[in-house]
């Protein structure tokens, strides 16, 4: 009597089905759209829109932290895991609404109304178009991954976010030249209904990558939701996912404490121009593209808690390199950027996967979305900090018991401590609890 196919035979098989692989693609192309959109809502683009409309530095700052506050939404997903009927139709409607709400942002200069109220326009769009978004993302991420085998998520994760990379380079550099054209011939509400009209043909072919990825049955939906008292006994409730938060929160507020304070020290003090730091920082993006793959290979082979603590040590080295950078070595800040988007090529994909290790599957998407609310509060707060003891090493005259250091020198030197109480901290628990195969 011939027997018949293993489990894992037919489970590997449903992987290979086209349905499967075009349903990966698809989530490909979805990713990379919004990374498009992300990239248009960051950096020069929104402080050059938030500066035509009058705003303040100081206000253009609170807007821009906002941003990491607003990762509080993803508690809603929740609430939103416990209605859900069918997860392709939410996806489209709150992503298609969250990219349309962005692109408004950009239509704002055409308004013919007050500073004050362009101010409130911005911000209310900012708040309701990181609700649409986060409420969805951790959705995404589970629904999509479903589609990815078990032991290949670490390298799908590396080429997803390769492809991106390499959009996202030539995309800000088209985007950069035809914005710089705008402002050469002071026309720069034309370069804003540019960025407007390229978010929404992004949105569309959003849209479309959604269309493409295979739905769940409705049965697979009506499994995720569980009773409020289920989601907390098997999320806060579980020791293994509670040190994943730990570990988590240790490294957002190693981060958050310094990189956001490197900008400025690169032009102000390291006397560095915006060229020389788009070409360091192209050279950084295609680092870690190249080391994108294996790292992802590692985490399939190893775990992503190895992969994630391989990660993190490049971290400690680059905020080496980043407190021992002075205007006279200054040099230092190359080595320092390189090996930073280095660990992004690990620490990125391993810090969403390692939740699968340690979460049972119809509660991955609450267990994301109270991880990142926390780190995201987390980093908001560590960025506040940061800006304190900056201000006040500077009031000092870049001075600290007598000896002469920069603020971003110390800032980067607790960033060390706090990443490698990350590293102890995955090394002698995370990489010793029981790990879930799923």
């Amino acid at each position: 009597m011939t027997m018949g196919p293993t489990r894992e035979i037919i489970s590997k098989e449903i992987y290979q089905s086209r349905v499967y692989k075009q349903s990966r693609v698809a989530y490909v192309g979805q990713e990379t759209c919004n990374y498009f959109i992300n990239l248009l809502l960051t950096d020069a683009y929104l402080a050059t829109l938030l500066s035509h409309l009058g705003i303040s530095d100081a206000i253009i700052g609170i807007i821009a932290s906002l941003v990491s506050f607003a990762f509080l939404f993803q508690l809603l997903a929740i609430v939103m895991m416990a209605h859900l009927k069918n997860t392709k139709r939410s996806v489209l409607i709150l992503d298609t609404l969250s990219n349309l709400v962005f692109l408004s942002m950009y239509l704002i200069p055409f308004f013919r109304v007050s500073r004050v109220v362009k101010t409130v326009i911005v911000i209310v769009c900012i708040l309701l178009g990181y609700l649409c978004k986060y409420m969805i993302q951790s959705l995404i991420f589970r629904w999509a991954n479903t589609y990815v085998a078990p032991y290949k998520r670490g390298e799908f994760s590396a080429i997803k976010e390769i492809i991106s990379l390499i959009g996202g380079i030539v995309f800000t550099l088209v985007i950069g030249h035809i914005i710089d054209h705008y402002e050469s011939i002071d026309q720069i509400k034309g370069g804003f209904l540019f960025i407007a009209v390229a978010m929404l043909i992004i949105n569309v072919l959003n849209f479309i990558s959604i269309l493409f990825i295979k739905n769940e049955s409705t049965q697979k939906v009506a499994a995720q939701k569980r009773p409020l008292k289920d989601v907390l006994q098997n999320t806060l409730g579980n020791r293994n996912f509670r040190n994943v938060i730990i570990i988590s929160v240790l490294y957002q507020f190693g981060i958050y404490l310094s990189i956001g304070f490197m900008g400025i020290y690169k032009t102000s003090d390291l006397l560095l121009s915006v060229g020389t730091i788009q070409i360091i920082n192209m050279a950084g993006a295609f680092c870690r593209m190249i080391f994108s793959k294996p790292f992802g290979r590692y985490s399939d082979r190893t775990s992503f808690s190895k992969g994630y603590g391989l990660a993190l040590m490049l971290v400690v080295i680059s905020n080496a390199f980043y407190a021992f950078c002075t205007p006279k070595t200054w040099w230092l800040i190359i080595v320092g950027t390189v090996l930073y988007n280095i660990s992004l090529a690990g620490s990125n994909s391993n810090n969403f996967n390692i939740t699968y290790s340690y979460v049972k599957m119809e509660y991955i998407v609450q267990a994301m979305a109270i991880k990142q609310s926390i780190t995201g509060v987390i980093g908001f707060v560590a960025a506040l900090i940061g800006g304190s003891i900056l201000q006040g090493i500077q009031q000092n005259g870049n001075r600290i018991f007598g000896i002469s250091i920069y603020g971003q020198q110390l800032l980067c030197t607790l960033s060390m401590i706090f990443v490698v109480g990350a590293i102890l901290f995955n090394k002698f628990v995370i990489e010793k609890q029981k790990r879930l195969i799923q």
